[in-house]
């Protein structure tokens, strides 16, 4: 059985967990939310065509998602102690994490905006609205349903990404599972680890699944 230090110290590892995905969900979205928003508007097809912008925006965005988290957080280590004084712990994990999830939150964001029918789009301006307005008022409502169901994906994302980023002194579950179960051969540690980060995920997730069926109006 765990030792009553252990138990505290993934109680302890579990606050730092849902503090990094947490604040780093946050930021993600204020960074991927516009970029995917962007994406869908400056498309060719898209309220307002800007099709070098959009090939320039898109090729940066793919090449920060086909980096490996592990890999880009190492290397983005002179940045992330830039912003935050330090490339080790719980905060410094949080800048690599956005880093890497806004990109995939922006085509998250694109993909779903591009899920309401033209049809709305087109009696919107038929109204006179703004491209502001289209989107602000329109795209993004009517794309709710799916926006948090890629909201909920997202975040498991970044909670697996969380856990990785116990190899390199990131904190919470995943340095548990890492210092004290997989290299002092622990069994025990790890697996509790990882079936608290399971639980974690299975919980997070249902959650987004559930406030998007209750949203849905179309399910009404």
């Amino acid at each position: 059985m765990l030792s009553p230090e252990l138990w505290a110290l993934m109680g302890r590892s579990l606050l730092e967990t849902l503090y990094m995905v947490i604040v780093s969900t946050i930021f993600s979205y204020v960074f991927g939310l516009p970029i995917g928003l962007a994406l869908v508007a400056t498309d060719r097809d898209g309220i307002r065509p800007m099709p070098v912008f959009n090939k320039v925006l898109g090729f940066v965005v793919n090449i920060l998602r086909s980096v490996p988290f592990l890999i880009l957080a190492v290397s983005i280590i002179p940045f992330t102690r830039f912003v935050v004084g330090t490339s080790i712990g719980t905060t410094a994990t949080i800048v690599p994490l956005v880093v890497s999830a806004a990109p995939y939150i922006a085509r998250m964001v694109e993909s779903s905006i591009k899920e309401v029918g033209f049809g709305v789009i087109e009696a919107a301006q038929s109204m006179g609205a703004s491209p502001w307005q289209i989107v602000t008022k329109v795209l993004v409502p009517e794309a709710k349903p799916s926006l948090l169901v890629g909201a909920a994906i997202s975040v498991v994302t970044i909670l697996g990404y969380s856990a990785m980023a116990g190899f390199i002194g990131g904190g919470g579950l995943g340095t548990v599972a890492v210092n004290y179960g997989y290299n002092r051969y622990n069994f025990e540690v790890m697996m509790v680890a990882v079936v608290i980060i399971v639980i974690l995920v299975q919980v997070l997730q249902e959650a987004g699944l559930f406030i998007a069926r209750k949203l849905d109006k179309r399910n009404r």
